[in-house]
């Protein structure tokens, strides 16, 4: 095992799962993504955490919500969530120097599509087929290729420049990089004690996000395609892992 407190890290890890769920539960039609990102905002300082994106990158908000064809890092403000919008709240914070991340999505109000219902499903099972990579002695590129032929199998893409990450002291480590599809590159072997976050980016059509202009930080797929996210936070087992970041089912 490496020289990590995990009581303190299954301590982030469940207020930042406390987080996720009470902002996914309370997404409806009419209510803007600011005053969402103040659920975040009172959890997490209720339960002495601090905003990761905050510490480590003066994020203008204490989570990031995402809606539709915004990918990740979307900013909360004035937006207005509408019926029928796929969000994502993804929530990351630090307490005692442990850090943890999370991720989940849900539709406000009523489904648009089946397809829409589809995409947040296919974005957790193919999560789940990921994670089933998951233990000590296994390449990291393992899980990205479960991920891929997951959301290929159910009509469905991946965003490929969003990845998951390794975290513990800092929220990005080692390794910097876990793909939703298969990577030559990334050859590193998981480690008994390592923690990583694992999280799918299944996407509609698009497979590449940009960088808005406007605001700097919201990605967005070019052609409108939606997003639908999930991650948990984990810790790598000899037979498997320990999921730091609660439950979705």
């Amino acid at each position: 095992m490496l020289d990590y407190d995990y009581d303190a890290l299954r301590e982030i890890g469940r207020i930042v799962a406390l987080a996720r769920d009470e902002m996914a539960k309370a997404v409806k039609p009419g209510m803007t993504t600011k005053q969402l990102d103040e659920i975040g905002q009172r959890i997490l300082e209720a339960e002495g955490a601090a905003s990761a994106p905050i510490t480590m990158y003066e994020f203008p908000g204490y989570t990031c919500i995402s809606i539709n064809e915004v990918a990740a890092h979307g900013i909360p403000g004035d937006l207005v969530i509408q019926d029928g919008d796929v969000v994502n709240v993804d929530v990351s914070a630090v307490k005692d120097g442990y850090y943890a991340d999370t991720g989940r999505t849900v539709i406000a109000g009523t489904p648009k599509s089946a397809k829409h219902e589809r995409l947040v499903e296919v974005s957790l099972t193919s999560l789940e087929a990921g994670l089933s990579k998951v233990k000590a002695g296994v390449k990291v590129n393992q899980i990205g290729k479960a991920i891929y032929a997951d959301a290929r199998k159910n009509g469905f893409t991946v965003i490929r420049n969003l990845a998951g990450h390794g975290l513990g002291r800092t929220l990005h480590g080692e390794p910097e990089t876990i793909s939703n599809y298969y990577s030559r590159e990334e050859n590193d072997i998981l480690k008994e004690g390592q923690v990583i976050a694992v999280e799918t980016f299944i996407s509609t059509q698009d497979e590449i996000v940009y960088q808005s202009e406007e605001d700097g930080w919201s990605l967005f797929t070019p052609n409108n395609s939606l997003v639908s996210q999930f991650e948990h936070t984990v810790v790598v087992t000899k037979d498997g892992y320990e999921v730091l970041t609660g439950t979705f089912r």
